[in-house]
C-alpha cells in the first residue's frame, strides 16, 4: 500500500533511504533546511573555486557500488572515478614525509625502508584486517541493530577477543616505528575515537585504506550528492529546501504530522536523517527516547574547525590529501577526548584536490581545505580561528619549504558554531557518535523510535555508525524496517 513518507534532511543516508522507499513504490518528500541538498556535504563555491564542504575522503567504493547496483546503476552513470596515486602524503617534518601508494605491494616496500621487517608484519595485519572488512562491510553493518544476537556469527565468535582489545595495542605489537604506528592508527580516526578506545576488530579501516586505496569523484564527493539526488528524484522524490521543521507532531502515540516553515504537513511515516539529539527536541518531552543525561555520557566524535582558501597559485610539494602529524598525536588526542580545549599543537589535514581534480580551482590556482579536529563543544570565536589559522598555514609552509600567505585571495572559516547553526548539531560535533565498544550496533540509538509509532531515525548518530559509506547503508537500514513495518501492516490488513 502506497504511503506518505516525510524525510527531515537531505544528507547521504535521508538520500540513500529516499530512494530505497520510493523504489518500493510509496509517495516520499525530503524536506531540507537548508539552500540546497547534501546536509554536511554541501559544496561552497567562489570566484571560480569549488569545495567539499564536508566529507572529502571516498573509500570503501564497494559500498557505493553496491547502494548504486540495488537500482539497477553504477557510480559511473553519474561521475567519473579515479584511485589517487599516492592516496596520500603524510608529513611528518621538514622534507620528512611518507607517501602512502595505491598499491600495497608498494606500501609494504615503503614500510620496509622506515623499520626492516616491517613489511611481512603489514602483510600479516592486512589480511586479517581483510577477513575483518568480509565479515563487518559485507554482512554485519547491513544488520538494524536491533539485538545483540546479529553480532554473533560463526565468523564473529572466532574473533571475539578483538572486541575486547583495541588498534593501538595491536599495532605496537607488530610495529615500533611512531611513524609506521601513526599511519596504521590514522584511519580508525574517521571512526571517531581513540585508537586505543577503538576495538581491534575496526582494523578493517586499514583495509579500507590499503587494500582497496583512495579514490576521487571528479567534481569532489558533492558529486555523489549529486548523483543521489537525480537518482531520487527520477524514481519519484520530491525534495523541498529551505524547509526548516519547527516540531513533530504525536496524535495517539503515533509520529503524523510536521510543522515547516509553520505550515502543517501530514505524513503516514516520518523518518529524520538530522541531528538524532535535536530530531527529538522537536518532540514534546514524553516523546523522547533518549534524556539529555544520556546524550551527555555519550562518547561523541570531533567536532572540526575547516577553512576553505584560494590561491592565486599553485601549491608545490603536497598532494591531494596530506596529513600533518609533526606534532604530539596523543597530546591532541587528550585535547578532543579526556580535556576538552583547544589542542596547543593540532594535527591537521589539507585538501588539495586541484591536484587532481580541474574543476575545483582556475587554471594556475589553488583551492585548499585546512581541518583541525577539535572536541565537540568548546568555545568558538572569531579570534580563536584566526589564531590556528596562523599556526597551521606557517606550518605547511615550513614543512614544505614555500611561502603561501601572500597568496590567499580568501578564506572562510567553519566551526563548532556554524555546525550547530547549520546542521543542528549536538555541540557542534562533525561526525556523529563515536564507534567505541559500548557505542556499536545495538548499543547506538536505534532506526526505530521505542516510544512514538512510524517515527525512524538514520545519519551518523545510529546504526552503524559515522562516515559516508556507513550513512549510505544506514539509509538503506531505515528503509528496510518502514517496508517490514508496512509490508508486515498490509498483510494484516489483508
Amino acid at each position: 500500500m502506497r504511503k506518505e513518507i516525510k524525510i527531515i534532511g537531505s544528507g547521504f543516508s535521508s538520500l540513500a533511504a529516499a530512494c530505497y522507499l520510493a523504489q518500493d513504490g510509496h509517495s516520499v518528500t525530503i524536506f531540507e533546511k537548508n539552500t540546497t541538498v547534501g546536509g554536511r556535504a554541501r559544496q561552497y563555491q567562489r570566484d571560480g573555486f569549488t569545495f567539499d564542504m564536508g566529507p572529502t575522503w571516498y573509500w570503501m567504493p564497494d559500498v557505493f557500488e553496491r547502494f548504486f547496483a540495488d537500482f539497477g546503476k553504477t557510480p559511473q552513470d553519474y561521475y567519473k572515478l579515479t584511485q589517487l596515486s599516492p592516496g596520500y602524503r603524510v608529513y611528518f617534518g621538514k622534507n620528512d614525509y611518507v607517501d602512502i601508494d595505491s598499491k600495497l605491494e608498494d606500501i609494504k616496500a615503503t614500510f620496509e625502508t622506515i623499520e626492516p621487517g616491517s613489511a611481512a608484519m603489514l602483510q600479516e595485519f592486512i589480511d586479517e584486517a581483510k577477513s575483518n572488512y568480509d565479515i563487518a562491510i559485507k554482512d554485519l553493518v547491513y544488520r538494524p541493530g536491533e539485538s545483540p544476537l546479529e553480532l554473533v556469527t560463526p565468523q564473529t565468535v572466532k574473533k571475539l577477543g578483538q572486541f575486547f582489545s583495541n588498534i593501538s595495542r595491536d599495532v605496537r605489537k607488530k610495529f615500533k616505528n611512531n611513524k609506521l604506528i601513526q599511519i596504521l592508527e590514522f584511519p580508525v580516526l574517521f571512526l571517531g575515537a581513540k585508537p586505543s578506545d577503538t576495538p581491534s576488530f575496526y582494523s578493517f579501516m586499514n583495509y579500507a585504506d590499503f587494500g582497496l586505496g583512495t579514490w576521487h569523484p571528479e567534481g569532489g564527493m558533492f558529486s555523489v550528492i549529486s548523483a543521489m539526488e537525480t537518482l531520487a528524484r527520477s524514481l519519484g522524490v520530491t525534495i523541498h529546501t529551505n524547509a526548516a521543521i519547527e516540531k513533530i507532531g504525536v496524535e495517539n502515540g503515533t509520529a503524523s504530522w510536521m510543522l515547516v516553515n509553520g505550515t502543517k504537513v501530514k505524513g503516514d511515516i516520518i523518518m529524520s536523517g538530522a541531528d538524532y539529539h535535536h530530531t527529538e527536541t522537536l518532540l514534546d518531552k514524553a516523546y523522547r527516547g533518549y534524556s539529555e543525561q544520556y546524550w551527555e555520557k555519550r562518547t561523541f566524535a570531533p567536532s572540526s574547525l575547516l577553512f576553505y582558501v584560494g590561491f592565486d597559485t599553485t601549491i608545490k610539494n603536497v598532494e591531494h590529501h596530506n596529513l600533518f602529524f609533526d606534532t604530539d598525536f596523543d597530546a591532541h588526542a587528550i585535547a578532543i577526548y579526556d580535556n576538552p580545549k583547544w589542542p596547543k599543537d593540532p594535527l591537521f589535514y589539507v585538501r588539495f584536490p586541484s591536484k587532481s581534480d580541474g574543476h575545483s580551482a582556475p587554471p594556475n590556482m589553488e583551492a585548499g581545505t585546512f581541518l583541525i579536529p577539535l572536541a565537540p563543544g568548546i568555545k568558538d570565536t572569531p579570534e580563536l580561528r584566526d589564531e590556528y589559522f596562523e599556526k597551521v598555514i606557517h606550518r605547511v609552509e615550513q614543512l614544505t619549504g614555500q611561502e603561501l600567505k601572500s597568496h590567499i585571495l580568501f578564506k572562510e572559516s567553519y566551526c563548532v558554531n556554524d555546525f550547530i547553526k547549520d546542521y543542528n548539531s549536538y555541540k557542534g560535533n562533525a561526525y556523529g557518535l563515536a564507534n567505541t565498544l559500548l557505542q556499536t550496533a545495538f548499543l547506538r540509538p536505534k532506526l526505530k523510535s521505542a516510544k512514538v509509532k512510524n517515527l525512524y531515525f538514520t545519519g551518523q548518530l545510529t546504526v552503524p555508525g559515522p562516515g559516508v559509506p556507513p550513512a549510505l547503508i544506514s539509509g538503506k537500514l531505515t528503509a528496510g524496517l518502514i517496508s517490514k513495518q508496512l509490508n508486515k501492516a498490509t498483510k494484516v490488513t489483508v
